[in-house]
């Protein structure tokens, strides 16, 4: 066979998967901005001082610090969760501000793995 046979359909190919990861890169960003967040994302504001997001989600939701990470120097990643399961993610600055990232229901804690340090 002659060189360059096939290179209709691999391009073809290579076409359309190129094509469907695209449709993702726009379908997914789409779909986390359009999902229903629960009543902490909708009721406040998404950004404020620390204090205040700390006591509206316990006020509200009895959502208590239930881990929490580094992100970088500048940004510290809290998880609040309540017994009833919802949780809310939120990033606090060094300035003291944090923001609502995401939030949802049906949490469920994890034991630790073994071997792992806690």
């Amino acid at each position: 066979m002659p060189r360059g046979w096939n290179d209709g359909a691999r391009g073809r190919i290579y076409g359309v998967r190129n094509m469907v990861y695209g449709l993702l890169a726009v379908i997914l960003p789409t779909l986390v901005i359009a999902h229903p967040h629960s009543a902490a994302s909708q009721t406040m504001l998404s950004c404020a001082g620390r204090s205040d997001v700390v006591n509206f989600l316990d006020r509200n939701f009895a959502e208590k610090l239930t881990a929490v990470g580094l992100v970088n120097q500048n940004a510290v990643l809290e998880v609040y969760a309540a017994e009833s399961g919802t949780w809310t993610l939120v990033v606090t600055d060094v300035h003291g501000i944090s923001c609502i990232l995401l939030s949802g229901d049906s949490w469920e804690t994890m034991p630790a793995l073994p071997g792992l340090a806690t």
